[in-house]
C-alpha cells in the first residue's frame, strides 16, 4: 500500500515541476516573507503547512495543534481556537535564516482540491450563511457593480449575492474589492513554483494521503486525519454534482472563462478539464 502511495506523490511532484519548468522563470527568485505567508510551521515533527482553505485546512490545523502538544486531541479544538486562536506560527513570523533554515530541513506539504469544487465551497460558505465579513465587504460591492435593479436592502447588507455575480465579479479585471484566499489559486497561495513541497495531498483522497502523510513524519499513531466538516456540519459538502448545479447557471462562455482563470491549477496538479 505505501508503495503506490509514495508513486502516486512522485508522479504529483513530477507534474507540478515540469508545469514550473514550462510556464514559469521564478526559479531563481527569492524568496521573501511573502511568499511564504500562508505557511504554518510545527517545529516538534518539522513540518511546513501551506494553507489552501476548502481543501481540508481546518483539519489540518488542528493535527498540527496536536502534534505541537497545544491539545490531546483533534475533537477538542473548536473552529474559533483553530482560525482566531494564534497558536501555531506562520513561516513569514521568522528572520531570514530561521525560514531558509525550515524551508531546507522540514517537510514541506499542501493539500489541494478540484478548482471549480473549492470554489463554489467557498461560495455557499461564505455567501449563502450569514456572515458579517463577506456580506458586507464582499456582497455590497459585488451587488451594486453587477445588479440591475437591486434593491435598497441588498445594497444595506450585501447578503444573497448570486453565484453568477460572483462569477462576475471573479473575472472582472477591474474587481470592485481584492482578490481573497478562499478563491485564490494555489498558485499564488503557496508559490509551488518557488518552494518545492515534499509532499501534496489532494481533498478527493484526503483520509488516504493524510493518513500517509502522518505515518511519513512519525505522527503518534493514535492520530488520524478527522473526518468531521468543520462549518454548517448539517449541510451536505460540496460534491461534483453540487458544483455542476451551481456551474448550469452561468453561460458557456462565463464557465470557458473561470476554467482559464484556474488554468495553472488545473494543470500544475492534474485535474482534468470538467
Amino acid at each position: 500500500k505505501w508503495k503506490s502511495l509514495y508513486q502516486i506523490q512522485r508522479e504529483r511532484k513530477r507534474i507540478m515541476r515540469e508545469t514550473c519548468s514550462k510556464y514559469k522563470s521564478n526559479n531563481r527568485r527569492i524568496i521573501t516573507p511573502y511568499h511564504v505567508s500562508r505557511i504554518f510551521v510545527e517545529d516538534k515533527y518539522r513540518v511546513l503547512y501551506c494553507e489552501v482553505p476548502k481543501a481540508g485546512c481546518s483539519n489540518w490545523k488542528r493535527v498540527l495543534m496536536v502534534l505541537n502538544g497545544l491539545a490531546s486531541s483533534t475533537k477538542d479544538i473548536q473552529h474559533n481556537t483553530v482560525h482566531y486562536g494564534n497558536y501555531l506560527k506562520r513561516l513569514d513570523g521568522f528572520d531570514h535564516k530561521g525560514i531558509y533554515h525550515r524551508l531546507n530541513t522540514y517537510t514541506k506539504m499542501l493539500f489541494i482540491r478540484e478548482p471549480f469544487e473549492k470554489l463554489v465551497s467557498a461560495f455557499r460558505d461564505k455567501f449563502e450563511h450569514p456572515n458579517n465579513y463577506y456580506h458586507p465587504v464582499f456582497g455590497k460591492a459585488i451587488i451594486s457593480r453587477y445588479r440591475v435593479n437591486a434593491t435598497k436592502e441588498a445594497l444595506r447588507t450585501g447578503s444573497g449575492v448570486k453565484f453568477k455575480e460572483f462569477i462576475q465579479y471573479l473575472l472582472d479585471v477591474h474587481r470592485p474589492v481584492g482578490m481573497d484566499i478562499h478563491w485564490d489559486h494555489v498558485n499564488r497561495l503557496c508559490s509551488p513554483c518557488l518552494i518545492d513541497y515534499d509532499f501534496v495531498g489532494k481533498f478527493e483522497s484526503m483520509e488516504e494521503d493524510a493518513n500517509f502523510f502522518l505515518h511519513l513524519i512519525g505522527a503518534p499513531q493514535n492520530l488520524t486525519f478527522p473526518k468531521f466538516k468543520d462549518r454548517h456540519s448539517n449541510e451536505e459538502r460540496t460534491t461534483t454534482k453540487i458544483t455542476k448545479q451551481y456551474f448550469a447557471e452561468l453561460s458557456p462562455s462565463q464557465r470557458q472563462r473561470s476554467y482559464d482563470f484556474y488554468y495553472m491549477d488545473y494543470l500544475m496538479f492534474n485535474y482534468s478539464k470538467p
